[in-house]
């Protein structure tokens, strides 16, 4: 199956499930994030601040801030399609809000790439060898891409989205890791 087909498919299954079955699932994932040694072992911890139907990382991001580690998060520079990764230190200020419900932080600290830990990613899909199919625009791609950033990657989703096997092209970027609300799988011989 090509990736466009993926993408309806996964986005579907994602729009069916039920407000609080998410929710529920995102606690148990961020649980389970929390608990890995990715998690633990990171000072600076790259987050998402999640859309609509995602599995939501809130949880793991206010237990970093009490751990006294630093988050960032993706700032979205649309003109250019890249990511920045941003220091944040609250999830209700200073976000604008995009058509997609994203919301980009307006202003926070750029945090070098170097210093970056792990990259908790979302997706629309995860395959059992690492792969993640995105939204399209490949910017976690060329992020992970930057020659810097030495973090670990870390996919963040519910069981759902997990399939044995996505279709990749060689610039897709795989993970290290993939939390779900069931599971933890390592790639890459990386034990996070």
């Amino acid at each position: 199956m090509e990736k466009k087909r993926w993408r309806s498919e996964l986005s579907a299954l994602l729009q069916k499930m039920k407000e609080n079955e998410r929710i529920q699932k995102s606690s148990r994932a961020c649980q389970k994030l929390m608990s890995s040694k990715c998690f633990q072992d990171a000072s600076v911890v790259m987050m998402y601040l999640s859309i609509p139907y995602e599995a939501d990382p809130s949880e793991a991001i206010l237990k970093a801030w009490q751990l006294g580690k630093t988050v960032a998060v993706p700032k979205i520079i649309w003109e250019d399609k890249h990511m920045l990764p941003v220091q944040i230190n609250s999830l209700e200020a200073d976000f604008s809000f995009e058509v997609s419900g994203l919301r980009n932080p307006i202003k926070g600290i750029p945090v070098p790439f170097s210093d970056i830990d792990v990259v908790v990613t979302p997706a629309l899909g995860f395959d059992t060898k690492g792969n993640r199919l995105g939204r399209g625009g490949a910017y976690y791609d060329r992020f992970f891409a930057h020659q810097e950033l030495r973090a670990q990657r870390c996919g963040f989703g519910f069981s759902e989205q997990v399939v044995d096997e996505l279709p990749v092209t060689q610039d897709d970027q795989p993970m290290d890791i993939l939390i779900t609300d069931e599971q933890i799988l390592y790639f890459n011989d990386k034990k996070g």
